[in-house]
């Protein structure tokens, strides 16, 4: 009986720890990550160690980024851009601010798109 509690407990923990690493993200005009353009649209922003993988159907983009958690919550989504380059993503309801690296080491992969010719 108390194996099957903590378990239950473990297993919920579990849930909610992964859940809080990803986010609903929505870009209203087209941006660009490290390079790779993205369509305005709803995506899904997951953060794995110091990488930002941002999904929508099948277009997956991910691109280093460094994760501030400090301070106050925001109270609302956040885009911070440079032209139209993301710099920072702050998500409302949480401390979390992404911030994007400037180096061009990103990478997109879409299962629907040829592979470009030069």
């Amino acid at each position: 009986m108390v194996k099957n509690i903590l378990l239950g407990f473990a297993s919920i923990a579990l849930a909610v720890a992964s859940a809080a690493s990803s986010y609903n993200i929505t870009f209203y005009q087209p941006v660009k990550i490290n390079g790779s353009e993205l369509k305005p649209g709803d995506y899904q922003l997951e953060l794995k160690d110091n990488t930002a993988v941002i999904k929508q159907g099948d277009t997956v983009t991910e691109a280093p980024v460094t994760v501030h958690n400090k301070g106050q919550n925001y109270q609302q989504t956040a885009v911070r851009l440079n032209r139209r380059q993301v710099e920072e993503i702050r998500i409302g309801g949480t401390n979390t601010r992404v911030v994007f690296q400037k180096a061009s080491s990103a990478s997109t992969s879409n299962a629907a798109t040829p592979n470009a010719t030069k």
